[in-house]
This record gives structure tokens, sequence and C-alpha cells, in this order.
């Protein structure tokens, strides 16, 4: 019993003499200025508007390499970034984006390049997904083309 009691003794000790400081001490007025700041604008996402969100290359022949940029706004009220682009398979290539934050108002582009490949007779249809601090956080665009078999294209037996 006496080990008890003077276990309990000692844990009383402990937790009193462990919060002898105050936390509040501790707290650095910048930090809440900046924090405060943050918080009233975490609500505020920025938007992005484009100019066209499919382009359609239209009849293409097979294997004919094809180019477009896809232009694009911040209409929100806070920087908006692209941190990545990307397509639904290798095919098709996004690049050349703003890394940088896009203040409000802003216009940027990015250049999309597709190699023209497909099943003649058929439309091709590529997603492009670009990865942004919007409030969905992903936005897309897509391009399309019809491919045509290539005339000079050497013929298979089937």
């Amino acid at each position: 019993m006496k080990k008890v009691i003077l276990g309990l003794s000692a844990l009383c000790m402990v937790a009193f003499t462990a919060c002898k400081d105050d936390a509040t001490s501790k707290i650095k007025e910048e930090n809440v200025a900046e924090a405060a700041e943050r918080d009233a604008t975490a609500g505020e996402f920025p938007e992005i508007s484009f100019t066209e969100t499919e382009h359609d290359f239209g009849t293409i022949i097979n294997g004919t390499p094809v180019e477009t940029k896809f232009s694009y706004t911040n209409t929100g009220e806070s920087p908006l970034v692209v941190s990545d682009i990307k397509s639904t398979c290798g095919c098709t290539v996004p690049s050349d984006w703003k890394k940088e934050p896009l203040a409000p108002g802003e216009t940027a582009e990015f250049t999309v390049k597709f190699n023209g490949r497909g099943t003649p007779g058929n439309q091709v249809s590529k997603v492009i997904t670009l990865t942004t601090n919007t409030e969905s956080g992903k936005e897309q665009v897509k391009i399309k083309a019809f491919i045509e078999a290539d005339p000079n294209a050497p013929k298979t037996d089937s």
C-alpha cells in the first residue's frame, strides 16, 4: 500500500511541475497575424477560364503531328497555380505552361502536341488534365481529330 501511495505522490508531483510554463508565452505574434490573413483568404479560390476547352484538328492523315495552344485566364480573386499538366496517353504531350502563380486577371497558355497516330477511319479524342489550386483541384481540356489513312502508306495484305 505504501508503494501505491508513493507512486501516486510521484505522479502528482510530475503532473504539477510539468506544466510550469505558460503556453501563451510561446506564441509568436507575427505567426498569429500571418495565420489570420491566410484564414481570411482561405475561402477565395482562383478560377480558371479557357478561350476553348476542346480543340478539333479536323481530318488529319495518320501519323501527321499537329499541335495547338490552349489559352487560360485567372478569373478568380487569388493567384492561380498550375502545378502539372498530363494527358491520357503518351501520344499527346502538353508543354510550356507557366509554373509561377498567375495573378487575378492574367492570361497564360500551354502547348499540346499530338503525334497524329490512330486507326484510320476513326475519331480520336484525348483529355488533358491540369492540376491546379482551384476549388476542384483539376481542370480538363480536350483535343480531337478524325484520322484518315495515309495514301502513301504501303498496302498490307489482310
